[in-house]
């Protein structure tokens, strides 16, 4: 998928414009920015759009996440855990502590 974001008033209204007159391309919008289908007509758009505002907007192409394929078990055990915890207000580190779920310390170096 293609990710433009815009930075300007008047991108973000030509982006609107193309979302609405171009339904079938947009995967999903986010007020100023829209996911595009990876096809060469959600590219013409993605392109059309910068070459018309520049600077104001940023493309990026995407992937999307497979968590079964990207992340270990134990780090998808452990959101669910926590998602699940009795207190809502305890932070992760602490929850983690004593526990077999991994520290924040340790999941912030590792690269999926």
């Amino acid at each position: 998928m293609l990710l433009v974001v815009t930075y300007s008033q008047a991108a973000r209204a030509t982006l609107r414009n193309v979302c609405q007159s171009h339904e079938t391309v947009v995967v999903r919008r986010f007020g100023r920015a829209a996911l595009f289908a990876a096809t060469e007509l959600g590219a013409f758009l993605a392109l059309r759009l910068r070459a018309k505002h520049g600077g104001d907007v940023q493309l990026s192409q995407t992937e999307p996440f497979n968590e079964f394929t990207e992340v270990d078990e134990e780090i998808r055990e452990a959101a669910m855990a926590y998602e699940a915890r009795d207190s809502p207000s305890t932070p992760y580190a602490k929850f983690a502590t004593g526990t077999d779920y991994p520290s924040p310390e340790r999941m912030r170096d590792r690269e999926l």
